[in-house]
């Protein structure tokens, strides 16, 4: 065959599935054997195995059946892989257990694939394992499946017992998130209705199993529309070439194209897409490339470059499917390692939704998962991540869960969507802050207007956020020193400052961090009202928080400082060493170890301290306020 012809053939991946004996290695087998593509030393070898069986037959269920102890069992235990190729199409197959307790397996090896084979043992019917595989692929999102009921020599050819199946299977099926299913009687053993005709069943008149192969449609399955590229790595092989490796995940892109970088928002145009066969005008889902950007922008691994106008979610709490893969159950006082396209952050599982029973389809409540179980989790992750939702493209919404420890996967996920449970909901208390009664408010004997006339400049609240060891409070102290050296009304307000006294009594929980921006915030307010400058510094972790403080002042005065500064820059820094004893785990809820930090969405000011001298930052912050009118 022409190498270039092979590479132009479109690509299908399915996977086949079903309970113990129903035949899927020897259907795989088959299709192998029909379309010769198998090795003539392979069939003999095979051959010469089943020869010791003494039945005539060559069972063609070898070929599959790659490890001694699955041989010797007669099941599948492991994932096999296996190509194979006809005029049309290239195939990828993945033959899964069909034994419930090799559930995470068969997840593992239908993750990817476009369409699922189904085998039932038309002696036995539709059998809860049966029932299982469809939830899975549901579950999965394959969008075909071909139910496809085997071993209908041993019924003898019976209609009524093929039909009895299509008619309960179908009614099972309408349960679950599936839209294309064919029925399709065979006979593995035998071929019948596999890549033939088979004349045994003149009352079937639709397409054989290979048929389906070859012309069912998944371009349009792809999500072609949603230009997500994860960068791998970044390439830079001399000081002219600065490229973005990775594989796009979805979508397509072209040269000149206008792209954004998550997280930093930053825009450039595509100037070339490389390959090792050469530059390319557009890349398309699933291929493996390098984009070089006509500007400088600061990009690294993790990062996700998108369209600027077809952006994904931002979250660092969200909801998933969860199936279970570990012996050692769920626990939610674990903090996992998240990977999700290139990108690695701690994460817990903060909520246990409910528990699936694969074979009812019931809800059922649980406070964690064993082997091989799967229900609906809440996550929280350290640093936000960009996603979609698995729906809508199942590379940016699939996820794996690692044992920071053994380093074993332990879970596989499908996000749902970002978090919308009671606790997001009521995480802060700042819709209605609790007010002390009997109390009036007094107003002040001199005016906001008249402190700011006398001091010469306007008031301003000025918040700087970020992780810690970002440079916060070296920035704010370079302000205060300054807009102070020119004669201002400023004063600062410091996050360890006021843990020793106003907020002494908070700990560092989600409702603790979120009491304590708003105690600061009313202070800031007051400090305000009588014409100050007042520079605030604080992780401020949570954007809701930042938010409530905005809307306690009028429009104008709050200012945004996003201290920017890369999380591993910080951990070098560790100016009080707490980053050291978080990892250890002296510390809990420390932001960007084992709690989250949200980005600011639309601040007034950005300051990178890891590229900028404490002067430049400085300086830039200084203009902000002139330009506003402040100072």
């Amino acid at each position: 065959m022409d190498a270039l012809d092979y590479a132009n053939k479109s690509l299908l991946r399915f996977t086949t599935s079903g309970s113990v004996d129903d035949g899927k290695s020897t259907l795989i087998g088959r299709l192998l054997y029909e379309t010769n593509c198998i090795y003539e030393d392979q069939y003999a070898a095979v051959a010469k195995t089943s020869a010791k069986r003494g039945d005539g037959r060559v069972d063609l269920a070898l070929l599959l059946d790659g490890l001694a102890a699955e041989r010797e069992q007669g099941i599948t235990i492991d994932v096999a892989y296996r190509y194979f190729t006809t005029a049309k199409r290239k195939f990828i197959i993945a033959d899964t257990p069909g034994h419930e307790q090799y559930t995470r397996n068969m997840v593992t090896g239908a993750s990817t694939a476009d369409l699922a084979i189904i085998l039932i043992d038309a002696r036995h019917g539709v059998m809860t394992q049966s029932k299982r595989h469809g939830f899975l692929i549901s579950l999965l999102q394959i969008p075909h499946l071909v139910v496809a009921v085997n071993k209908m020599d041993l019924v003898g050819w019976d209609q009524g017992v093929y039909d009895a199946i299509v008619r309960d299977y179908g009614e099972f099926s309408q349960k679950l998130d599936i839209q294309d299913i064919t029925f399709i009687p065979i006979s593995a053993l035998e071929g019948d209705n596999v890549t033939t005709r088979s004349a045994n069943t003149p009352w079937y008149d639709g397409q054989t199993l290979l048929h389906v192969l070859e012309n069912v449609h998944v371009a349009a399955d792809r999500n072609l529309v949603d230009f997500r590229f994860p960068v791998q790595t970044v390439l830079r092989p001399d000081l002219d070439f600065r490229g973005f490796a990775g594989t796009v995940v979805s979508g397509t892109v072209s040269v000149g194209e206008e792209l954004a970088a998550l997280p930093s928002g930053r825009t450039s145009r595509i100037r070339r897409i490389v390959t090792f066969d050469g530059d390319l005008e557009t890349a398309v889902a699933g291929q493996a490339v390098t984009l070089v950007l006509q500007d400088e922008i600061d990009v690294s691994r993790g990062d996700m470059l998108v369209r600027r106008h077809n952006l994904p979610h931002v979250a660092n709490e969200f909801d998933a499917m969860l199936c279970w893969m570990d012996e050692e159950r769920l626990d939610p006082r674990t903090a996992y390692v998240l990977k999700h396209t290139t990108h690695k952050v701690k994460a817990h599982v903060r909520d246990v939704t409910y528990r699936i029973d694969v074979d009812t389809l019931h809800r059922e409540a649980s406070d964690g998962f064993g082997l091989n179980e799967i229900g609906r989790v809440s996550l929280k992750t350290s640093r936000p991540l960009y996603f979609d939702s698995y729906r809508r493209n199942r590379g940016t919404g699939s996820f794996i869960l690692i044992d920071p420890v053994s380093n074993r996967t332990v879970a596989a996920g499908m996000i749902r969507g970002r978090t919308s449970s009671v606790h997001e909901v009521t995480r802060t208390r700042h819709a209605e802050p609790r007010r002390s009664t009997n109390v009036q408010w007094e107003a002040g004997a001199i005016g906001t207007a008249d402190w700011e006339a006398r001091n010469g400049h306007k008031g301003a609240v000025v918040w700087c956020t970020g992780y810690s060891g970002a440079g916060k409070s070296t920035v704010a102290r370079g302000l205060v020193r300054r807009l102070f050296d020119e004669g201002r009304q400023v004063m600062m307000l410091d996050g360890d400052n006021v843990r020793h006294g106003l907020c002494g009594d908070l700990g560092f929980g989600d409702q603790d961090r979120s009491e304590n921006i708003r105690r600061v915030g009313e202070a800031a307010k007051l400090f305000w009202q009588q014409g100050n400058i007042v520079v605030c510094t604080f992780i401020s972790p949570f954007r809701a928080d930042r938010d409530f403080v905005r809307s306690l002042l009028p429009e104008g005065v709050f200012v945004e400082v996003y201290v920017k500064c890369d999380l591993g820059v910080c951990r070098r820094r560790d100016p009080k060493g707490l980053y050291a004893k978080a990892e250890a785990g002296q510390i809990k809820d420390f932001t960007g170890i084992d709690s989250p930090y949200e980005e600011p969405e639309a601040p007034e000011v950005v300051i990178e301290t890891d590229l900028e001298t404490v002067e430049q930052v400085v300086q830039r912050i200084h203009r902000h306020l002139a330009d506003q009118g402040i100072i």
